[in-house]
């Protein structure tokens, strides 16, 4: 058979057959090779052959009369469409139909021919297999990125599968429609606009490229790059435009998360209130705050790019270099000076102390050095008159002690004057309470000496204090010993250490009076040794005759006695008595620093 001259041949609606003449009219319809029906004019079978009648699974002799419309291969509104046209029209028309949905539909290609003013002729086949895609859009479609093909005016011509489907939408919603039109663009009238513009732009030969939001699936939206790159023929005319874009909303979020934190970044820095310099490599400063324009008098624009000599005194200028250059070898986060003091130096050419703190900071330009710059001039002048008060108070001190263990040995002094003259019972007393005063005068006099008024040394305290009483005992006859074991340092605030004091002087006295009648010879040990961090443990101890049973400390008459408890409270301890050959005298003192009880 010859094609239609008329119809292009692979374009939908094309016919693979000749067109039917007045003469071909006389032919049966019968001889030809497909299925065929002649129609009248009220669209009924005139004739069939026997392939139609095939086709319809209906006798030939049956269909004569018959509407065509109600007995028909296909949908019978689009038969009745094209049989429409072909009458309007008076020429041939076609169309590819579909049979009856289920599992065996198929594609029919009909072709209805006018034979005269009340006869058609209906030619049927099968429709012939779509074409492959073309080859150019089958590659589009295994790009993962966005692609598509644009006419000059901006009217869809291609677009791929990814672009498509990541929308949700079909190529037949966008062909033929202006580019900005299309869904993917319906965000806002904005962004219309935008890509309107956009193709305008690239119509005349530019290629625009920036970051716009791309409408998804429902309200979803994504972030891409996109880019319009024009098409020149040989002679520089414009001939499409190639869309492409790719999703970069985890970049812009990514950067957006930078973008913060280097805000934060800088918002720490600028309202920190000591200077903060960064310093690359070369020693050059990279970034200050304002507070290194309120120290030094610089503007940020005259800082920057300079080194950081410029704020240094002249002396200290040539030796930076070489010290700056040892750090980088090693950098660790440091106090620049240590305990020397450093100074800097201001716009104005003014000097000022200063304290620095160095800190490296890995980069991808390499290792710089955060330095923090505090002004210390007001701190240094604080603690300048804060050490001359404590000099004035050591000194105040100082006089104090020495003039209270002058004025107790005054008093002691005077005691020993009244006891000359007075009666055996009262020179006693009197000797027991110089005794008192001498422990007490003692404590202000190692105070003195060492020019520590926060606490004393008790071991050098008990000693020293032994040795005075053994002292007081000489003019008689040497019946005892008196030694002190104290190997371990330990130390009482002043609080303590007076009833301390006055505690052993009091056990001391007492062994050395009593515990050794009618001219018996004995000894008198007094231990001291530490028991945790806080306690200490304080032994007097004799072989003497014991103590008596009915004389009990607290309740004794005697005034030794009667002071025991109460000392052992003031001095924040706990004391015990055991009578077992000799006495022993037991104290747990609390060496902790805090006031007596």
């Amino acid at each position: 058979m010859l094609m239609d001259p008329r119809t292009p041949s692979g374009m939908p609606g094309s016919a693979a057959f000749a067109p039917v003449t007045a003469e071909d009219s006389a032919i049966p319809i019968s001889a030809l090779p497909m299925a065929a029906a002649l129609v009248d004019a009220d669209g009924r079978y005139t004739a069939v052959n026997s392939a139609f009648a095939q086709l319809l699974s209906q006798s030939a002799a049956q269909l004569p009369g018959q509407p065509c419309t109600r007995l028909a291969p296909v949908d019978p509104v689009a038969l009745e469409a094209l049989l429409q046209r072909a009458r309007t029209l008076a020429a041939p028309q076609s169309a590819d139909l579909r049979t009856a949905a289920g599992a065996d539909s198929a594609s029919l290609r009909i072709r209805c021919q006018p034979l005269t003013a009340n006869a058609l002729l209906l030619l049927v086949e099968p429709a012939p297999a779509p074409p492959d895609p073309p080859q150019a859009q089958n590659i589009l479609d295994h790009i993962f990125t966005f692609v598509g093909v644009l006419a000059p005016d901006g009217t869809v011509l291609e677009a791929n599968r990814a672009s498509l489907e990541a929308a949700d939408i079909t190529l037949d919603d966008v062909r033929g429609r202006k580019f900005w039109e299309c869904y993917w663009w319906s965000l806002t009238p904005d962004t219309a606009r935008r890509i309107h513009r956009a193709v305008r732009s690239a119509a005349a030969g530019a290629t625009p490229r920036f970051d716009i939001d791309k409408r998804m699936v429902g309200s979803k939206f994504v972030t891409i790059d996109l880019i319009l790159s024009p098409v020149h023929d040989p002679h520089g005319k414009v001939t499409h435009l190639i869309y492409s874009a790719i999703d970069v909303s985890d970049r812009k979020a990514g950067e957006a998360a930078l973008q913060r934190s280097e805000q934060r970044f800088r918002q720490v820095v600028e309202s920190a209130p000591d200077g903060l310099a960064m310093v690359d490599t070369s020693g050059q400063m990279v970034l200050v705050n304002a507070g290194m324009e309120s120290i030094f008098g610089y503007t940020r624009d005259e800082m920057l790019g300079n080194t950081i000599e410029m704020l240094m005194p002249l002396r200290h200028r040539s030796a930076h270099g070489s010290l700056f250059h040892g750090y980088m070898q090693d950098p660790t986060a440091r106090d620049m000076a240590g305990r020397r003091e450093l100074y800097a130096r201001r716009k104005d050419g003014s000097e000022f102390p200063v304290e620095i703190g160095l800190n490296p900071i890995p980069t991808e330009a390499g290792t710089m050095v955060l330095a923090t710059i505090q002004d210390v001039t007001r701190r240094k002048a604080d603690r300048q008159m804060i050490e001359r008060s404590l000099e004035e108070k050591t000194v105040l001190l100082h006089e104090i002690h020495h003039r209270v263990k002058n004025n107790l040995q005054v008093i002691s002094s005077l005691l020993n004057l009244q006891a000359r003259n007075a009666d055996p019972s009262v020179s006693r007393a009197l000797s027991e309470s110089q005794g008192r005063v001498k422990a007490m005068a003692l404590i202000h006099q190692l105070l003195y000496e060492r020019n520590d008024f926060s606490h004393i040394d008790l071991g050098t305290y008990l000693k020293r204090l032994c040795a005075l009483l053994q002292e007081s005992y000489r003019d008689g006859p040497a019946r005892f010993t008196l030694q002190v074991n104290a190997a371990e340092p330990v130390h009482l605030n002043l609080q303590r250490a007076v009833p301390c004091g006055l505690l052993v002087n009091e056990l001391v006295t007492n062994a050395l009076k009593h515990a050794f009648p009618d001219g018996r010879c004995g000894h008198v040990d007094v231990s001291l040794a530490p028991i945790d961090d806080g306690h200490c443990a304080i032994t007097v101890s004799d072989n003497g005759i014991g103590l008596p049973a009915h004389i009990v400390p607290g309740t004794s008459r005697s005034l030794g006695m009667q002071l025991i408890p109460l000392l052992s409270d003031q001095a924040g301890g706990k004391w015990q008595v055991f009578r077992e050959n000799g006495t022993r005298f037991e104290l747990n003192i609390s060496t902790a620093p805090q006031e007596a009880r």
